[in-house]
């Protein structure tokens, strides 16, 4: 599938050069450096507009090969986001900041980002944040860190819930 579409994309790019090419032959020399001017413009967006589609395309699932990460344990852990998890982390301290909870988080398993999250105006932490973590370990985690004692507060720990737009 992947084959067919690319050079479809190339031939579509040289039909636009050559349609413009005979365009500004076939007027004055003043209309032909206007429109020389628009082609350029034009082939210049066909051009990128290529390259564009064609990362798109070489980018399918199927064909991407997956970077990957260690945990604490030296074991290699798939990063794809199919085999990422969020979970939501409430009651934490406000003195938390995301390195102290990735390490926390880290010794059960592996994590891939934390966000906590801070009040706009002020820029105060809330109290909670989101751990993507292995989604392997996610119920482990949960069944773990859940009403677990995290500096001095009892944490609460669940599967985030998708965001309604």
């Amino acid at each position: 599938m992947v084959s067919i579409k690319m050079p479809l994309i190339v031939v579509a790019s040289i039909i636009l050069a050559v349609i413009g090419y005979i365009v500004t032959s076939s007027v004055s020399p003043t209309d032909a450096s206007i429109i020389q001017k628009s082609t350029f413009s034009i082939g210049v967006l066909a051009t990128a507009v290529t390259f564009v589609l064609l990362g798109s395309l070489t980018k399918t699932k199927g064909t991407s090969t997956p970077s990957s990460s260690s945990t604490s344990s030296g074991a290699s852990i798939d990063t794809d986001n199919d085999d990422i998890a969020t979970l939501y982390v409430g009651n934490l301290p406000y003195r938390a900041n995301e390195q102290v909870v990735k390490e926390h988080f880290e010794s059960f398993g592996f994590v891939k980002s934390v966000r906590l999250m801070k009040d706009k105006r002020t820029g105060k932490r809330k109290g909670f944040g989101f751990v993507e973590v292995g989604s392997a370990e996610a119920e482990t985690m949960i069944e773990k860190l859940n009403d677990s004692e995290f500096q001095e507060r009892t944490i609460k720990v669940r599967p985030a819930k998708d965001k309604v737009a």
